[in-house]
């Protein structure tokens, strides 16, 4: 599947209430952090409001908007360096570890900035990224399979992330529980309502390469299956599920 050739997202004009949903989920987190092994120094590109930065360790962040940068600052968080993935200002092998979480879909050269975190990291690249083979996983394929089309077209391939890291990569599945706090698709999943609010659609960046007019479409549609009970008849057991491993996979790359 071909990706789009812009893939990026406009975090200055449509990234204010970003923070709001996207939060650090506990859970996830100690799955990344465990990949992060004992670094010390941490990189983290593309770094957002700060969600799944560790707190017991010394984070550089990197991120070009001005609006999530200023977001950074409001949490409490340490100010990021501007700056973009594909051009890191830092010297070959400056921290022990990096990460790139949830931004990858967003960078013009995926594989330069891939490329750019293994040459000033000395240990583990941590990255999570979602599989755009795994998007058909579960109930959204069936009332919003042009939503995920979309997500398809400007998701890198598992294989292309892992070959622009190199050294020894690792592809694994990230396991979502039901009441996770990060405002992601999937962390939804036993949750279809929440589909229906605004604010949550406006911190998922794959509404907004829609056609107009299409997003009320998809929106209109889960909603008259919530209120004709079709969507419990075919899903509901997604509810009662602790958790689910859709699309979502954390990469790691350790040098050879």
């Amino acid at each position: 599947m071909n990706r789009l050739p812009n893939p990026s997202f406009n975090y200055n004009e449509k990234g204010q209430q970003y923070s709001g949903q996207r939060k650090t989920d506990p859970r996830i987190a100690a799955q990344i952090h465990r990949l992060l092994g004992d670094a010390k120094t941490v990189l983290n590109v593309g770094a957002g409001s700060g969600s799944y930065e560790p707190e017991d360790r010394y984070v550089v962040a990197v991120e070009p908007s001005s609006v999530m940068r200023a977001q950074r600052i409001a949490l409490g968080r340490a100010p990021a360096v501007q700056g973009s993935a594909d051009v890191l200002p830092f010297d070959d092998g400056a921290f022990d570890a990096s990460m790139a979480i949830a931004t990858v879909h967003h960078w013009p050269d995926v594989a330069r900035g891939l490329a750019e975190m293994r040459r000033v990291t000395k240990g583990p690249v941590v990255v999570m990224s979602f599989d755009p083979d795994a998007y058909d996983v579960y109930w959204t394929a069936e009332y919003f399979p042009e939503l995920l089309a979309v997500e398809g077209r400007r998701t890198p391939a598992m294989n292309l992330i892992c070959e622009s890291l190199g050294g020894q990569t690792q592809v694994i599945p990230v396991i979502v529980p039901v009441d996770c706090v990060d405002g992601f698709q999937e962390a939804y999943f036993g949750r279809p309502e929440a589909f229906l609010e605004p604010k949550v659609r406006q911190s998922q960046s794959a509404w907004s390469f829609l056609p107009e007019g299409l997003e009320e479409v998809l929106v209109d549609r889960l909603r008259k299956a919530l209120e004709s009970g079709e969507w419990d008849k075919k899903y509901g057991h997604y509810r009662s599920m602790p958790e689910m491993a859709g699309s979502i996979r954390l990469i790691v790359s350790n040098p050879d």
